[in-house]
């Protein structure tokens, strides 16, 4: 993705089943479970940049023996920063004590991260300070062990003003107007009502506050606490706590909108946002790697192996078609094959807008996002020369024999590589003008690799949201080569509407889609849509979110992709620029094509899979209309 776009977030939970000395005998260190959550958070640093956060939870401590640890981080390298500071601790026993680092017993009730319940997260803000205090896990704490919760998360929630005020009908005070928060607190209202429902049907047989306290452990309820928690969220989520005493969950929404995979064997639980590091870092099939179904949450208690429960009811899958777009790693198995599938099926519309002549046309990609994309984009276009060629020689009439094939079949697909990012080049300067001419040449170009007036050149890339990088430097950039046309193809559709459930796009104005549907209205004097689109969306302000309706579809209504797309290529060409410049976007039924089990398309259709979407776009479409820059949500 050529614009810079946060997004999602990375859970990882770890569960070791064996007592600790089992992995220091087996494997040959004290450290198995640290180990393992450090490559299951570095092969997810794709999935967050701006903080990071560990949280381990010990069994069976002793009283006043610490059994909690967590430490989060907001520097640059967020990852790095915490093992390190974690190593720290026992670098300094390696130098005083060496024998006791071979005791996993010793260390445990020692030093902290040496537990058998870990739980990390990375995390992209779409909001918010990117302060310390935004860091995943958080902790609500409490002196009953079966009263602690540590929580992350890869979520966003629509309808946090509504859970707000449930929590104050509760009788809470919540410290923040977030909906981090808002589900710490809603979790931990149950979990509290829980335990004291438990104690007060031991406490009537007879037993002790300290018998109690172990038989709340066994006996806690963790699918009653999450279904009475969860059923009025509206959003996109995958939700992973640890209780103080040892139990642990995950939870995923109804429409399965994030992502979340689980393995477990005799030694080991775990679950992640992406199935390849699971894979990567205990040497598992692919096969053996589950998803968890939508409305469903693993419960793992202290002594048992994981359960999957139904806590809500399943709505339609919509899972984000973005993950396979771009987010998630394409060391996945099937993305890999997706994206791959997304690039095939734009030969057609590629060979049209070059008039077909390949001969005079050269194919790269920008970003490096968009490299297996790529692959699929030269695959369709060489299966698609063949049957040309083939089509071309059986109407000729021509003597075929083998030399003749050969020449007239072989595909003639030229690849170049003609831009490349200089990731160090840092846009320091403040003014417009002077960032601008900075951001210009954050690519590098290869020059001679095109004939400059005779060659087109064919780009393709991830997805285009704002397009402003595409503006301000990649085309710029490639005008130096002198190509008689540039086509920009994306392997995403259009991007129309604001995301809600986790995605750093939550203003209409920024989509260069929504730009180019205004000027049409303009084009066509249909501006007056504009003004009643705001009017209804006014109007369903006050409304609950089950009876909203999107009213920012009717602004794309009257226009075909064909001339959206003619628009947008008018936008985004620079001024002063020689080439032709066409921009060309996969359509809808394409990407249902190539990524058939990922539904979610809310963000290129506007059809939302839970009511607070629709809340959420009519809110931005009013925000934009009165010339507000807050976010929707």
């Amino acid at each position: 993705m050529s614009d810079a776009l946060k997004h999602e977030c990375g859970i990882a939970l770890l569960k070791l089943k064996k007592p600790l000395q089992f992995y220091y005998e087996k494997y040959g260190t004290s450290f198995y479970g640290l180990n393992k959550m450090y490559l299951l958070m570095e092969k997810q640093h794709n999935r967050g940049q701006d903080g990071a956060g560990l949280a381990n939870i010990k069994f069976d401590i002793k009283p006043g023996h610490r059994y909690i640890s967590r430490k989060r981080s907001n520097l640059a390298q967020p990852i790095k920063d915490i093992f390190s500071s974690i190593q720290e601790e026992f670098a300094e026993l390696e130098r005083t004590d060496p024998d006791k680092l071979k005791n996993p017993n010793w260390l445990k009730e020692h030093l902290p991260f040496t537990g058998e319940l870990f739980l990390g997260h990375l995390r992209y803000g779409t909001f918010g300070r990117n302060s310390i205090e935004s860091c995943h896990p958080f902790l609500r704490q409490n002196n009953w062990m079966t009263r602690n919760l540590v929580l992350a998360g890869n979520f966003n929630l629509t309808n946090v003003d509504e859970l707000f005020g449930k929590l104050l009908e509760l009788g809470q005070h919540p410290k923040e107007y977030a909906d981090t928060v808002t589900v710490l607190e809603k979790i931990g209202h149950f979990l509290d009502t829980e335990n004291d429902k438990l104690f007060a049907q031991f406490k009537e047989k007879g037993h002790s506050n300290q018998e109690i306290s172990r038989l709340i452990a066994n006996e806690l309820d963790v699918k009653r606490i999450l279904h009475k928690a969860s059923e009025d969220f509206d959003g996109g989520y995958v939700m992973a706590g640890l209780l103080g005493h040892g139990d642990a969950f995950v939870l995923r929404d109804p429409n399965g909108i994030r992502p979340c995979h689980y393995y477990e064997d005799d030694e080991i639980a775990v679950v992640t946002s992406e199935r390849p590091v699971i894979q990567t870092a205990f040497n598992v099939k692919y096969e053996d790697i589950k998803e968890l179904e939508p409305g469903c949450a693993i419960i793992l208690k202290k002594k048992g192996d994981l359960q999957v429960e139904r806590i809500n009811p399943a709505g339609e899958k919509k899972s984000c078609s973005f993950e396979r777009i771009y987010f998630s790693r394409g060391s996945d198995k099937e993305i890999y094959g997706e994206r791959k599938k997304l690039g095939e099926l734009l030969a057609d519309r590629i060979l049209k807008s070059v008039d077909f002549d390949v001969d005079h046309s050269v194919f790269s990609f920008i970003p490096n996002t968009a490299e297996i994309a790529f692959y699929g984009m030269i695959k369709g276009l060489e299966n698609k020369v063949v049957a040309n060629n083939i089509e071309r020689l059986l109407k000729s009439g021509s003597d075929l024999n083998k030399d003749l094939l050969l020449k007239e079949l072989a595909p003639k697909v030229r690849i170049e590589k003609v831009a490349i990012k200089d990731a160090k080049l840092r846009t320091f300067i403040s003014s417009d003008e002077g960032r601008k001419d900075l951001v210009s040449h954050v690519y590098d170009i290869t020059y001679n690799s095109i004939q400059p007036g005779k060659d087109n050149l064919v780009v393709i890339d991830d997805s285009i949201v704002r397009g402003t990088t595409l503006k301000e430097s990649i085309l710029r950039i490639l005008d130096r080569l002198e190509p008689k046309k540039i086509v920009v193809v994306s392997s995403a559709p259009m991007i129309c509407y604001p995301d809600c459930y986790g995605i750093d796009m939550a203003r209409l104005g920024d989509f260069v889609a929504f730009q180019a549907a205004v000027e049409l209205l303009k084009d066509k004097g249909q501006h007056h849509i504009l003004e009643e689109t705001y009017k209804q969306c006014l109007e369903e302000v006050q409304l609950p979110k089950e009876k909203v309706v999107n009213r920012v579809k009717q602004i794309y209504a009257p226009h075909t992709q064909a001339e959206m797309e003619a628009k947008i290529s008018e936008i985004l060409k620079p001024i002063g620029q020689k080439s032709e410049v066409e921009i060309i976007f996969q359509s809808v039924e394409k990407l249902h094509e190539a990524c058939p089990n990922s539904k979610g398309d809310w963000y290129f259709t506007g059809d939302y899979p839970t009511p607070g979407g629709n809340k959420v776009v009519n809110r931005a479409f009013i925000n934009y209309f009165e010339g507000n820059n807050q976010r929707a949500y």
